[in-house]
């Protein structure tokens, strides 16, 4: 199976124009033609199973288009999508924010999806998406670094109770290196497809590892790549992977 993660950034494309009037001006605006370049790179990456992040399901900005919708339409997907701050959180009341949500697309082989919740941080759900032999849970982590270690915690002992193998993947935002995800690994049992620690962000010149997919026990990674795509201020992720027979129930 082949799993793409990127944070899209609502499609509101980068370079010195997302700048412009005002720095960060971009968020205000997505573009089309942004959009389908991204829709385009997904399909010919053929994935089976997509994470996306900063995704736009609707608001003035992407001209009332859902882009979660439009791009599992537009690959034959099965799609499950929310609000990642959550239905009490002060930002639902904002114009544009309140659409602003993170997406899993599957083909049809769809068992269960549940939405999560952080119980700290202003960006607080997971998406869990469980398919026949594998549950995928999709994370945006916090700007705080304080939070991220609570989140973390939560992430556990969601794991801990899968029945199946499980991928968690997503924007962990670990600005202070990968060391801040060390212990949670080890305690759930998670590897990173990613061995060599190639930088995803920023797209134009990566340097960081913001993005990851972690996989446990019964999960043999045949590939890992990072696209030189720049699309959005992060560049996509993408594993090819295998059910082992120790994943097996």
């Amino acid at each position: 199976m082949r799993l793409l993660v990127y944070n899209i950034r609502y499609a509101t494309g980068t370079g010195p124009a997302f700048h412009l009037p005002v720095p960060g001006a971009g968020y205000l605006r997505s573009n089309k033609r942004v959009l389908e370049q991204i829709t385009s790179f997904i399909r010919q990456e053929d994935p089976d199973l997509i994470g996306l992040v900063e995704v736009d399901t609707g608001s003035i900005r992407s001209g009332m288009v859902n882009q979660a919708e439009h791009i599992a339409n537009s690959l034959g997907h099965y799609t499950a999508y929310e609000c990642k701050y959550g239905s009490r959180s002060i930002n639902n009341l904002v114009p544009i924010v309140r659409k602003q949500a993170n997406a899993l697309l599957a083909a049809p082989r769809v068992t269960g999806e549940r939405f999560h919740y952080f119980d700290t941080g202003i960006k607080r759900l997971i998406i869990e998406l469980e398919l026949d032999e594998v549950c995928v849970f999709l994370v945006h982590l916090s700007l705080k670094y304080r939070h991220r270690q609570y989140q973390l915690r939560t992430l556990h002992d969601l794991i801990a109770g899968a029945t199946k193998p499980v991928i968690v993947a997503g924007d962990f935002n670990t600005f202070w290196g990968t060391h801040e995800i060390y212990l949670f690994m080890r305690a759930s049992g998670l590897r990173s497809a990613n061995n060599l620690g190639l930088p995803s962000y920023p797209s134009r010149r990566p340097r960081v590892e913001l993005d990851f997919i972690l996989v446990s026990a019964g999960i043999e990674v045949k590939s890992f790549r990072i696209p030189e795509v720049r699309y959005s201020d992060h560049r996509p992720l993408i594993c090819d992977f295998e059910i082992t027979r120790e994943g097996a129930k």
